[in-house]
């Protein structure tokens, strides 16, 4: 049964049908509030011709105005039917990803799709409900394109990064191993990058094209951060630690002594860490030589990173979870030389993560801002576990460098 394909679609449909309406009837102001925030943006442009980027600052990269606008064709004005347009654009981008990595990995991507839809179920709204919903499926379709035709994977993961950013640091793995990287990686990532940096400086918008960089600087240490776990916990017997709504982001955040250090701090620290995850998958790969199982490692190593782009981050948005989907997914399909059974802890904790985000956010959401006891416990068990599954992770790359090196000097590899 599981293996039907048919009744993988069945479940697909019924899935995004749920999150659907959860988003647009049963608790939409909780569920897809943001969508209202970009509606907003799309009315303004359409109908006033104040585009964001093009006519100033904006806190997203240019490309998320295209996510934005297509459901903004349909309407503009109503946030429902906005929503329900929306939650077709994603399910159609899924759609488009789960076919595309059943084609590419044949009846073994059935159990990472399967897993896919759990994922969603458990991380709920905001799997769906969020601009980062547009990320998962370009994630998705570039790891599994990314062995057999890197450009497109390259050019989906650039896009995806003028999006929401994070994509484009999944191509820090791929670069490492691709033969001729400046042809097959390089150059169409920068066709990408010419392109939306044409299109803004031709409506007028070059000068803001890279102010979401300075809107995120202005940040302080947001509740759902791994990073202010530990104040989030010492808010509970400590009045001089409160939480709060920055009005100019609308964002909670956390502030308390030394929360403002611990955020400057982590302006310097996410770098740190994505430089010494760099470092180790270069490590790997040099270790490994020909012998690097090449699947595995790519879906490992964007796991990693993706999980340092949290962990190491100041802003903690519950749709962040969603990034930990495509290579998960991707390494149940394509285990490489690897089984299955290699990545199910990291599959069920990163299931166990979604399930407690939800949990956080919309559930529990107004009891954690709150500084209520037992929901303020859950966001720390969440974050906790991202701290687990990045170090699993991170140990099973370190051990891949060690074994296949071994590996290649023994006397049976020669």
């Amino acid at each position: 049964m599981l293996r039907s394909r048919a009744a993988l679609g069945v479940a697909f449909l019924a899935v995004h049908l749920w999150i659907g309406l959860v988003g647009t009837v049963l608790i939409p102001t909780k569920a897809f509030w943001d969508l209202d925030l970009y509606r907003w943006w799309m009315w303004q442009g359409l109908h006033q011709g104040i585009w964001p980027v093009l006519d100033g600052d904006w806190v997203y990269p240019a490309g998320a105005v295209v996510p934005m606008l297509l459901p903004g064709l349909v309407d503009t004005w109503d946030t429902r039917t906005y929503a329900v347009a929306w939650t077709v654009l994603i399910t159609a981008l899924n759609a488009l990803a789960a076919w595309t990595l059943l084609r590419v990995a044949g009846h073994r991507a059935v159990t990472g799709v399967w897993w896919w839809l759990g994922f969603i179920v458990l991380l709920g709204p905001v799997a769906v409900g969020r601009l980062d919903a547009v990320v998962a499926p370009l994630v998705v379709t570039a790891l599994a394109l990314a062995l057999r035709h890197p450009a497109v994977a390259s050019a989906l993961l650039t896009f995806g990064a003028w999006v929401k950013v994070a994509p484009g640091a999944l191509l820090l793995p791929l670069v490492m191993i691709v033969r001729r990287p400046w042809r097959t990686l390089v150059l169409p990532a920068a066709s990408v990058c010419v392109v939306i940096a044409g299109i803004v400086a031709a409506g007028g918008g070059l000068s803001h094209l890279f102010s979401f960089l300075g809107e995120q600087g202005e940040r302080g240490l947001q509740l759902e951060s791994v990073a202010a776990t530990a104040w989030v916990l010492r808010g509970l017997v400590d009045d001089g630690v409160r939480i709060w709504m920055n009005d100019d982001i609308i964002t909670w955040e956390i502030a308390g002594p030394g929360t403002a250090t611990m955020s400057g701090l982590l302006g310097y620290a996410l770098p740190v860490a994505l430089a010494a995850a760099t470092g180790l998958l270069f490590w790997v790969r040099r270790r490994a030589g020909d012998q690097l199982d090449h699947a595995a490692f790519l879906a490992r190593s964007a796991l990693l990173i993706a999980l340092v782009l949290i962990v190491a981050n100041k802003v903690g948005s519950p749709q962040f979870i969603g990034w930990l989907a495509g290579p998960v997914v991707v390494g149940l399909a394509r285990p490489g030389r690897e089984s299955l059974r290699s990545w199910r802890v990291i599959a069920v904790l990163v299931l166990v993560i979604a399930a407690l985000t939800q949990g956080v956010f919309p559930l529990a959401y107004d009891a954690i801002t709150a500084g209520a006891f037992g929901a303020s416990l859950l966001l720390v068990a969440r974050n906790l576990l991202l701290v687990v599954t990045l170090v699993l992770v991170t140990r099973s790359l370190w051990r891949m460098g060690r074994s296949d090196r071994v590996d290649a000097l023994s006397p049976a590899a020669a």
